[in-house]
């Protein structure tokens, strides 16, 4: 199973990602959040509340609850 060991913020709405097979990915955020129309992840559009993540149950966390599949953080990855 995969999981996110270690988060890093990089830029925008870009994360330096680690998971626990040893892959290390730039995962870019952006798309996934302004094409989004629900509120819960419309809140992470601000730059502020995108930063203040942790990682918990083995994926990126925000306060407001909001947290992506390891898989899926994954698959939007950029060179």
């Amino acid at each position: 199973m995969l999981h996110v060991v270690k988060a890093k913020y990089i830029a925008d709405y870009r994360i330096k990602v680690t998971f626990n097979d040893g892959l290390c990915v730039v995962a870019d955020f952006k798309d996934t959040i302004l094409r989004d129309s629900r509120a819960i992840i419309k809140s992470l559009s601000s730059l502020e509340v995108f930063r203040d993540f942790c990682i918990r149950a083995n994926t990126i966390t925000w306060a407001n609850g909001v947290d992506f599949a390891p898989e899926y953080i994954k698959s939007i990855a950029v060179e």
